[in-house]
């Protein structure tokens, strides 16, 4: 690995530690081809991690991997799917998180076709990424899976995106009251940025005001012609739409992922106002009329004495992200 000297220790640009701590199928793989073009660009080191599907640490893990990252000449850009490390806990400098998430059904959905069938890299693809997979559960029909309950499509797995912000405590991976809460207060403690994916170029403009020795001209490199070629690339095949019963069963089965997600958008909103940026992301009329009729349909939740969120603005890209 060849680390860039552009930078002396006198000079260093503030903040110079920058992990983000990617949650997957929200945008991530296009980010890091926009960051591989910018770490050339600016001559930041950008570490990739090539484990995906190591979120959870031990204690020594996490120690282990925090030295690593401090280690990096800086500036460095640190990127891997990992669930928020407490530097601070272990006596060892933070760096500045960033990080983008979406719409939780959204996300769910891409991820169920894109283990299935891939994406527009390569029709066999997903064979590499799942070669263990049954024809019957790679082509297992997704109101079925939901409908019936299937471990895919219940909790614990969709209690996904909270954890990432949470941390590596076990509670951390228990849907609740806890665990969401603990990630509201590492986001506005320890993350510079968390933004969402419904609203991608205005997340590139904020990195770039908040970052500019990393992000400069990344809006510029995300419109150009040459990028969207390999952009295009990264969008998940043969996903649909399950039916309105199945999305009141994962909309109740999520809501305290809906409930981070809010809040998320709401602090993401607020800081487009602090800069000046309006949000221009609407629902269409398509989606718009669904939403209306999936919270009025919606049925009392299982549990007595929990009740479901029905924001008619929640779920506002489940048929338009990749």
């Amino acid at each position: 690995m060849r680390f860039s000297t552009r930078w002396s220790s006198s000079v260093l640009p503030f903040p110079s530690q920058v992990v983000y701590n990617r949650v997957g199928k929200c945008g991530s793989r296009t980010v890091v081809i926009l960051l591989r073009l910018l770490a050339e660009r600016h001559q930041f080191n950008l570490i990739s991690s090539d484990i995906h599907n190591k979120t959870r640490l031990t204690k020594h893990e996490q120690v282990d991997l925090m030295r690593n990252i401090s280690n990096i000449p800086q500036p460095f850009l640190y990127t891997r799917h990992v669930h928020f490390l407490n530097f601070t806990r272990f006596r060892i400098e933070q760096p500045v998180y960033i990080n983008i998430i979406r719409d939780p059904i959204s996300r769910f959905l891409s991820n169920y076709f894109f283990r299935r069938f891939g994406d527009w890299r390569g029709e066999q693809n997903h064979l590499i990424r799942t070669p263990g997979m049954k024809d019957d559960e790679r082509y297992l029909d997704i109101n079925v899976c939901i409908l019936e309950n299937y471990p895919e499509c219940s909790n614990p797995r969709l209690f996904y995106i909270i954890p990432y912000f949470c941390g590596q405590h076990p509670q951390c991976r228990e849907p609740g009251v806890w665990a969401l809460e603990r990630a509201k207060q590492n986001v506005l403690e320890n993350f510079l940025i968390v933004g969402i994916l419904e609203e991608l170029e205005d997340v590139l403009l904020l990195l770039e005001r908040l970052l500019p020795h990393y992000f400069t001209d990344v809006l510029n490199i995300y419109k150009s012609p040459d990028y969207r070629k390999m952009g295009n690339m990264t969008g998940t095949v043969r996903k649909h739409t399950p039916t309105l019963e199945a999305l009141q069963v994962l909309y109740h089965h999520m809501r305290y992922e809906y409930d981070f997600y809010n809040f998320i958008r709401d602090q993401f909103h607020l800081m487009k106002k602090k800069i000046g940026l309006k949000s221009v992301s609407r629902p269409t009329a398509h989606q718009a009329s669904l939403l209306r009729e999936l919270a009025l349909q919606t049925p009392e939740p299982l549990d007595e004495d929990e009740e479901l969120e029905t924001d008619l603005e929640d779920a506002n890209s489940w048929f338009v992200q990749p």
